[in-house]
C-alpha cells in the first residue's frame, strides 16, 4: 500500500509498546520519517534503534518526554526542530487504571485527562501552525483506546 509518506515526517506519541509501537511500525515501512516518543529516554532510544534496523539509513528518532504537563509538551515540540517539519502527529498516548470507574480517585482521574485528553490538545495545538506555515496539509490523529477489565474486549474511537 502507498500512502504516499515517503520522506514525510510522523510523530507517534506513546510508541514505545502496544498500538503507537505498531504504527511506528507501520509509518516506517511506508517510507516515512517516525518520532518515537515514551517516557524515558533508555526504552524510547532502545525501541527507535530496533525499528531503525531495518532501515538504510535513520529513519526512527527517539524523543522522550513527560506529555502529561505543558512543559513535558514544550520540551517535545522544542526537540523536533532537530528533527524537520512535522507532517503526521498521531496523538496516541494514554494510560488508564484496570478499575471499575467507580474505584478510579479524582487525582488519578486528574492524572488521566491531562495525559489521555491535554497531551493530545496541546500537542495539536503547538504543531498545527507549524503544518500550515509549511505549506503543508498536515494530518492529525487521536486514537483513544480503553480495554474493560471485567470483559477484556477493546474499545477504541478515533
Amino acid at each position: 500500500m502507498d500512502l504516499q509518506l515517503q520522506d514525510k515526517t510522523a510523530v507517534v506519541t506513546g510508541s514505545t509498546a502496544g498500538i503507537g509501537r505498531a504504527i511506528a511500525r507501520a509509518l516506517l515501512a511506508e517510507g516515512a520519517r517516525v518520532v518515537i516518543n515514551g517516557r524515558t529516554e533508555a526504552r524510547t532510544r532502545e525501541i527507535a534503534e530496533e525499528l531503525d534496523a531495518g532501515c538504510p539509513d535513520q529513519r526512527a528518532f527517539p524523543v522522550p518526554g513527560d506529555l502529561s504537563t505543558e512543559a513535558g509538551v514544550r520540551d517535545l515540540v522544542s526537540a523536533l526542530d532537530a528533527v524537520g517539519p512535522v507532517d503526521v502527529l498521531v496523538n496516541n498516548t494514554g494510560i488508564f487504571e484496570p478499575v471499575t470507574f467507580f474505584e478510579i480517585p479524582d487525582a488519578d482521574r486528574q492524572r488521566m485527562y491531562e495525559l489521555n485528553v491535554m497531551s493530545g490538545v496541546r500537542l495539536s495545538t503547538a504543531l498545527a501552525p507549524r503544518c500550515a506555515i509549511a505549506g503543508g496539509a498536515g494530518s492529525c490523529s487521536s486514537a483513544v483506546s480503553r480495554r474493560s477489565a471485567s470483559r477484556r474486549r477493546w474499545c477504541t474511537t478515533a
